[in-house]
């Protein structure tokens, strides 16, 4: 039986049809989206995971040679070193289309390309391991950047998976069963209402032959009876 009220003609009939096929074709498309969104959130992830633990090792030798450079110099020495950055850095960002999903790409741009130009300090007065924390942060900066592009890349393609996944379930489980049902119950409706009208038709058409035989049983009648009288008159002499 159908879960809603539908009308069982002929016009409503074709058009669940058009639906389904409809429907067949969308889910077959929202199968093949999913399954691409997997593979590529499956290469998201490996190199998610390749990326973080490189940071981390980079986060972890600059803090180290932080530590050590804190432990031989002053504390005032060490934020006068620090205070006043020479290198400048610009970010931009983009957008990339990854299977209907806009996933950011960042881009950054330092004001001088010249490597020396990340120390904001004179030698004379400086440890050299803040000089290895200062290089250690400028080579991991360029990770952490493309870290923080997949991180965000791999949620917006989770959610984009999860929501077609949905729509995938919801077609296969929910709406092409119903239509099914529904196409199937209208023709159902339909071959009996054809078998109901052929049944009338042949009890008219009977009523009309009984009707026939009938008449014609009643004229045989009265034409026997006229004749029986006929015959019975007396002749004149």
């Amino acid at each position: 039986m159908p879960s809603t009220t539908i009308n069982p003609t002929r016009q409503e009939l074709n058009r669940l049809k058009n639906r389904l096929r409809t429907s067949i074709r969308g889910h077959k498309l929202l199968k093949d989206k999913r399954d691409e969104l997997m593979k590529q959130f499956m290469d998201v992830v490996r190199e998610n995971r390749a990326l973080r633990r490189r940071v981390e090792e980079g986060l972890m030798k600059a803090h180290g040679a932080f530590t050590v450079a804190a432990a031989l110099m002053s504390p005032e020495m060490l934020e006068q070193s620090l205070l006043y950055p020479k290198q400048s850095v610009e970010l931009d960002m983009t957008f990339q289309n990854i299977m209907s999903v806009d996933v950011p790409q960042y881009q950054f741009h330092t004001s001088s390309q010249d490597p020396g130009e990340v120390y904001p300090y004179g030698f004379a007065q400086t440890s050299g391991e803040l000089d290895d924390a200062v290089d250690a942060l400028s080579r991991v900066l360029s990770d952490m950047l493309r870290l923080a592009e997949i991180e965000k890349t791999s949620q917006l393609l989770a959610e984009e998976i999860e929501k077609t996944r949905r729509r995938v379930n919801a077609l296969e489980y929910v709406k092409i069963p119903e239509m099914q049902a529904n196409i199937k119950y209208i023709t159902m409706k339909l071959d009996e209402n054809e078998r109901s009208n052929t049944i009338r038709l042949m009890k008219v058409k009977d009523m009309i032959l009984k009707e026939s035989l009938e008449e014609k049983r009643a004229e045989t009648a009265r034409a026997i009876r006229t004749f029986g009288d006929s015959s019975e008159a007396p002749s004149e002499v």
